[in-house]
């Protein structure tokens, strides 16, 4: 079942970045902002990593850890992060676990062609593990300001 707004999210449990694995419930007391993506590298996806990673320092004041997450192998994680010097962790979904949790396969059409892709979305978890806010189909420039505005309104609250 997909995750529902103010409701808790189902703990999960997926590989990631520097060795870690990642699972909601250790996160507990921490907010957590999830950001779906569709390739390691891309140019959008690059740009989103990016804006989170210049405003970590703000996002970790806000008591709010960041994970990324995609389809692509954690060798492929692993050099997007370090090209690009994210000070968070890469989560991969191989399997498409948690990108089915979240719902965020879509069909998409790119070049007359159908397939099915990851959509742009970003998840903020309360720190009790209950999902506050959803962006889906995101749009790049601005996204990352937006969802650390809620990210503090939330820590504040």
């Amino acid at each position: 079942m997909a995750v529902v707004i103010d409701q808790p999210v189902a703990d999960f449990e997926a590989p990631a970045t520097s060795g870690q694995t990642v699972s909601l419930s250790a996160l507990k007391g921490k907010q957590v902002v999830i950001y779906f993506y569709p390739k390691d590298s891309t140019p959008g996806c690059t740009t989103e990593g990016q804006g989170f990673r210049d405003q970590y320092a703000a996002f970790q004041a806000a008591n709010t850890e960041i994970f990324g997450i995609s389809r692509d192998s954690l060798k492929s994680h692993e050099n997007f992060k370090c090209k690009q010097t994210f000070p968070f962790e890469l989560i991969s979904d191989k399997d498409e676990a948690v990108c089915q949790l979240f719902d965020v396969i879509k069909l998409k059409k790119l070049y007359g062609k159908e397939y099915l892709g990851v959509d742009r979305s970003t998840f903020l978890i309360d720190k009790n593990g209950v999902l506050r806010q959803e962006w889906r189909g995101v749009k790049v420039p601005g996204h990352v300001d937006a969802v650390l505005a809620a990210a503090q309104a939330l820590n504040k609250a």
